[in-house]
Protein backbone atom coordinates (compact mmCIF):
# COMPACT_ATOMS: atom_id res chain seq x y z
CA UNK A 1 0.00 0.00 0.00
CA UNK A 2 1.25 3.46 -0.86
CA UNK A 3 1.61 5.52 2.31
CA UNK A 4 3.69 8.45 1.03
CA UNK A 5 5.13 9.92 -2.15
CA UNK A 6 7.51 12.67 -3.15
CA UNK A 7 7.59 14.18 -6.62
CA UNK A 8 10.86 15.78 -7.77
CA UNK A 9 12.40 16.84 -11.10
CA UNK A 10 15.59 15.33 -12.45
CA UNK A 11 17.73 17.99 -14.16
CA UNK A 12 21.50 17.37 -13.81
CA UNK A 13 21.84 20.91 -12.45
CA UNK A 14 20.31 19.75 -9.16
CA UNK A 15 23.78 18.40 -8.40
CA UNK A 16 26.07 21.32 -7.47
CA UNK A 17 29.04 19.75 -9.26
CA UNK A 18 27.08 20.06 -12.49
CA UNK A 19 26.80 23.85 -12.32
CA UNK A 20 30.30 24.82 -11.26
CA UNK A 21 30.75 28.28 -9.83
CA UNK A 22 27.84 30.30 -8.53
CA UNK A 23 26.17 32.43 -11.14
CA UNK A 24 22.80 33.63 -12.42
CA UNK A 25 20.03 31.38 -11.24
CA UNK A 26 21.98 29.94 -8.31
CA UNK A 27 19.53 31.36 -5.77
CA UNK A 28 16.63 29.73 -7.59
CA UNK A 29 18.57 26.47 -7.79
CA UNK A 30 19.08 26.58 -4.04
CA UNK A 31 15.31 26.95 -3.58
CA UNK A 32 14.70 23.98 -5.84
CA UNK A 33 17.34 21.82 -4.16
CA UNK A 34 15.98 22.67 -0.73
CA UNK A 35 12.44 21.81 -1.77
CA UNK A 36 13.62 18.45 -3.15
CA UNK A 37 15.61 17.60 -0.02
CA UNK A 38 12.66 18.48 2.21
CA UNK A 39 10.32 16.34 0.11
CA UNK A 40 12.71 13.39 0.28
CA UNK A 41 13.15 13.93 4.04
CA UNK A 42 9.37 13.72 4.47
CA UNK A 43 9.33 10.56 2.39
CA UNK A 44 12.03 8.97 4.52
CA UNK A 45 10.14 9.98 7.65
CA UNK A 46 7.13 7.91 6.61
CA UNK A 47 8.67 4.78 8.16
CA UNK A 48 7.96 2.76 5.03
CA UNK A 49 8.88 -0.88 4.57
CA UNK A 50 10.40 -0.02 1.21
CA UNK A 51 11.22 3.09 -0.81
CA UNK A 52 10.66 2.76 -4.55
CA UNK A 53 12.17 5.22 -7.01
CA UNK A 54 10.52 5.53 -10.42
CA UNK A 55 11.47 7.71 -13.39
CA UNK A 56 11.46 7.89 -17.15
CA UNK A 57 13.73 5.55 -19.09
CA UNK A 58 14.18 4.15 -22.58
CA UNK A 59 12.13 1.09 -21.62
CA UNK A 60 10.20 -0.20 -18.65
CA UNK A 61 12.34 -2.33 -16.37
CA UNK A 62 13.63 -2.63 -12.85
CA UNK A 63 17.27 -2.09 -11.94
CA UNK A 64 19.53 -3.89 -9.46
CA UNK A 65 20.04 -2.00 -6.21
CA UNK A 66 23.75 -1.64 -7.01
CA UNK A 67 23.28 -0.35 -10.57
CA UNK A 68 25.56 2.69 -10.89
CA UNK A 69 24.42 6.16 -11.86
CA UNK A 70 26.53 8.68 -13.74
CA UNK A 71 26.30 12.12 -15.36
CA UNK A 72 29.25 11.56 -17.68
CA UNK A 73 26.92 11.56 -20.68
CA UNK A 74 26.18 15.19 -19.79
CA UNK A 75 29.85 16.09 -19.53
CA UNK A 76 29.79 16.11 -15.74
CA UNK A 77 32.52 13.99 -14.11
CA UNK A 78 30.32 13.18 -11.16
CA UNK A 79 29.08 9.70 -10.27
CA UNK A 80 25.98 9.41 -8.12
CA UNK A 81 27.50 6.12 -6.99
CA UNK A 82 30.62 4.13 -7.83
CA UNK A 83 30.43 4.03 -11.64
CA UNK A 84 33.36 1.71 -12.28
CA UNK A 85 30.99 -1.20 -12.96
CA UNK A 86 29.06 0.98 -15.38
CA UNK A 87 32.28 1.87 -17.21
CA UNK A 88 33.03 -1.82 -17.64
CA UNK A 89 29.52 -2.96 -18.58
CA UNK A 90 28.16 0.21 -20.24
CA UNK A 91 25.08 -0.09 -18.02
CA UNK A 92 24.03 2.78 -15.78
CA UNK A 93 20.81 4.12 -14.37
CA UNK A 94 18.82 6.50 -16.59
CA UNK A 95 19.11 10.19 -15.75
CA UNK A 96 15.88 10.24 -13.74
CA UNK A 97 17.02 7.46 -11.41
CA UNK A 98 20.58 8.79 -11.22
CA UNK A 99 19.25 12.06 -9.81
CA UNK A 100 16.87 10.10 -7.58
CA UNK A 101 19.81 8.17 -6.15
CA UNK A 102 21.69 11.40 -5.53
CA UNK A 103 18.72 12.85 -3.65
CA UNK A 104 18.31 9.74 -1.51
CA UNK A 105 21.95 9.77 -0.46
CA UNK A 106 22.09 13.42 0.61
CA UNK A 107 22.51 14.13 4.32
CA UNK A 108 19.16 14.60 6.06
CA UNK A 109 17.98 18.16 6.57
CA UNK A 110 19.70 19.44 9.71
CA UNK A 111 21.84 16.29 9.99
CA UNK A 112 25.43 15.47 9.15
CA UNK A 113 25.16 11.76 8.39
CA UNK A 114 24.54 10.55 4.80
CA UNK A 115 20.99 9.56 4.15
CA UNK A 116 21.63 6.14 2.60
CA UNK A 117 19.20 4.37 0.30
CA UNK A 118 17.47 1.96 2.73
CA UNK A 119 17.46 -0.82 0.15
CA UNK A 120 15.50 1.22 -2.38
CA UNK A 121 13.82 -0.49 -5.33
CA UNK A 122 14.48 1.10 -8.74
CA UNK A 123 12.03 1.17 -11.63
CA UNK A 124 12.33 2.88 -14.99
CA UNK A 125 9.12 3.49 -16.92
CA UNK A 126 9.37 3.93 -20.69
CA UNK A 127 9.00 7.64 -21.38
CA UNK A 128 6.43 6.87 -24.09
CA UNK A 129 4.58 4.20 -22.10
CA UNK A 130 0.81 4.29 -22.56
CA UNK A 131 -1.27 5.26 -19.57
CA UNK A 132 -2.44 1.71 -18.91
CA UNK A 133 1.12 0.43 -18.59
CA UNK A 134 1.98 3.24 -16.16
CA UNK A 135 -1.07 2.59 -13.97
CA UNK A 136 -0.36 -1.14 -13.95
CA UNK A 137 3.23 -0.58 -12.80
CA UNK A 138 1.96 1.75 -10.06
CA UNK A 139 -0.44 -0.91 -8.79
CA UNK A 140 2.41 -3.45 -8.81
CA UNK A 141 4.66 -1.11 -6.83
CA UNK A 142 1.96 -0.35 -4.24
CA UNK A 143 1.57 -4.11 -3.64
CA UNK A 144 5.26 -4.66 -2.85
CA UNK A 145 4.81 -4.19 0.90
CA UNK A 146 2.27 -3.06 3.50
CA UNK A 147 3.94 0.38 3.65
CA UNK A 148 5.42 1.67 0.39
CA UNK A 149 6.97 5.12 -0.13
CA UNK A 150 7.44 6.31 -3.70
CA UNK A 151 9.95 8.83 -5.03
CA UNK A 152 8.67 10.01 -8.42
CA UNK A 153 11.20 11.67 -10.73
CA UNK A 154 9.89 13.73 -13.65
CA UNK A 155 10.22 17.06 -15.46
CA UNK A 156 7.41 19.13 -16.91
CA UNK A 157 7.25 20.85 -20.31
CA UNK A 158 10.66 21.65 -21.77
CA UNK A 159 9.62 23.13 -25.10
CA UNK A 160 10.29 26.68 -23.90
CA UNK A 161 14.00 25.84 -23.66
CA UNK A 162 14.02 25.07 -27.39
CA UNK A 163 12.57 28.41 -28.44
CA UNK A 164 13.30 32.06 -27.83
CA UNK A 165 13.91 32.65 -24.09
CA UNK A 166 11.02 34.27 -22.30
CA UNK A 167 8.46 33.65 -25.03
CA UNK A 168 5.14 32.54 -23.58
CA UNK A 169 4.01 29.02 -24.43
CA UNK A 170 0.28 28.89 -23.84
CA UNK A 171 0.04 25.12 -24.26
CA UNK A 172 2.86 24.55 -21.78
CA UNK A 173 1.30 26.99 -19.32
CA UNK A 174 -2.00 25.12 -19.55
CA UNK A 175 -0.28 21.78 -19.00
CA UNK A 176 1.66 23.17 -16.03
CA UNK A 177 -1.60 24.28 -14.44
CA UNK A 178 -3.15 20.84 -14.91
CA UNK A 179 -0.21 19.03 -13.32
CA UNK A 180 0.15 21.54 -10.48
CA UNK A 181 -3.54 21.24 -9.63
CA UNK A 182 -3.42 17.43 -9.73
CA UNK A 183 -0.36 17.26 -7.48
CA UNK A 184 -1.72 19.81 -5.01
CA UNK A 185 -5.26 18.40 -4.75
CA UNK A 186 -4.10 15.54 -4.74
CA UNK A 187 -5.95 14.02 -7.68
CA UNK A 188 -4.62 10.70 -9.06
CA UNK A 189 -7.41 10.58 -11.63
CA UNK A 190 -6.27 13.91 -13.09
CA UNK A 191 -2.73 12.57 -13.39
CA UNK A 192 -4.08 9.45 -15.06
CA UNK A 193 -5.99 11.64 -17.52
CA UNK A 194 -2.84 13.36 -18.86
CA UNK A 195 -2.66 12.71 -22.59
CA UNK A 196 0.56 10.94 -23.71
CA UNK A 197 0.05 12.47 -27.17
CA UNK A 198 1.13 15.84 -25.75
CA UNK A 199 4.52 14.56 -24.54
CA UNK A 200 6.50 15.05 -27.74
CA UNK A 201 5.13 18.46 -28.67
CA UNK A 202 5.72 19.90 -25.21
CA UNK A 203 8.94 17.90 -24.52
CA UNK A 204 7.55 16.41 -21.31
CA UNK A 205 9.77 13.96 -19.45
CA UNK A 206 7.61 13.27 -16.40
CA UNK A 207 4.16 12.21 -17.58
CA UNK A 208 4.77 8.45 -17.42
CA UNK A 209 6.27 8.59 -13.91
CA UNK A 210 3.40 10.78 -12.64
CA UNK A 211 0.93 8.23 -13.98
CA UNK A 212 2.79 5.48 -12.13
CA UNK A 213 2.07 7.53 -9.00
CA UNK A 214 -1.59 7.66 -10.00
CA UNK A 215 -1.67 3.88 -10.31
CA UNK A 216 0.05 3.39 -6.96
CA UNK A 217 -2.33 5.79 -5.21
CA UNK A 218 -5.46 4.19 -6.62
CA UNK A 219 -8.56 5.22 -4.71
CA UNK A 220 -6.74 5.77 -1.40
CA UNK A 221 -6.95 9.18 0.25
CA UNK A 222 -3.96 11.49 0.67
CA UNK A 223 -3.07 14.94 1.90
CA UNK A 224 -0.64 16.86 -0.28
CA UNK A 225 1.49 19.96 -0.54
CA UNK A 226 2.85 21.48 -3.73
CA UNK A 227 6.22 22.69 -2.52
CA UNK A 228 7.66 24.13 -5.73
CA UNK A 229 6.48 24.84 -9.26
CA UNK A 230 8.45 27.06 -11.61
CA UNK A 231 10.27 27.09 -14.94
CA UNK A 232 13.47 28.94 -14.00
CA UNK A 233 15.42 27.59 -16.98
CA UNK A 234 12.51 27.31 -19.42
CA UNK A 235 11.71 23.78 -18.15
CA UNK A 236 8.97 23.31 -15.58
CA UNK A 237 9.92 21.63 -12.31
CA UNK A 238 7.43 20.36 -9.73
CA UNK A 239 8.12 19.30 -6.15
CA UNK A 240 5.25 17.82 -4.15
CA UNK A 241 4.62 15.54 -1.20
CA UNK A 242 1.70 13.17 -0.68
CA UNK A 243 0.91 11.67 2.72
CA UNK A 244 -1.58 8.88 3.30
CA UNK A 245 -4.31 9.89 5.72
CA UNK A 246 -3.84 8.26 9.11
CA UNK A 247 -6.18 5.49 10.15
CA UNK A 248 -7.25 5.42 13.78
CA UNK A 249 -4.51 3.97 15.93
CA UNK A 250 -2.09 3.62 12.99
CA UNK A 251 1.27 5.36 12.46
CA UNK A 252 0.91 8.95 11.32
CA UNK A 253 1.46 8.32 7.60
CA UNK A 254 -0.50 5.08 7.25
CA UNK A 255 -2.95 5.26 4.34
CA UNK A 256 -6.37 3.68 4.43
Amino acid sequence: MLIAAAVCPHPPLLIPEATGRSGPGEEELDRLRTACRQAVAALRGAAADVIVVVGGAERTRDYPSDEPGSLRAFGVPFPASDDRRGAANSAVLPLSLTIGRWLLTRPPIGGAAPGGELGAVWWGIAADAPTGECLELGEKIAALAPRVALLVMGDGPGGRARGAPGVRDVAADRYDAEVAAALAAPNPRALAALDPARDDGLFIAGRAAWQVLAGAAGEDRFDATLDYVSAPFEVTYFVATWRGRAAAGAPSLQAH
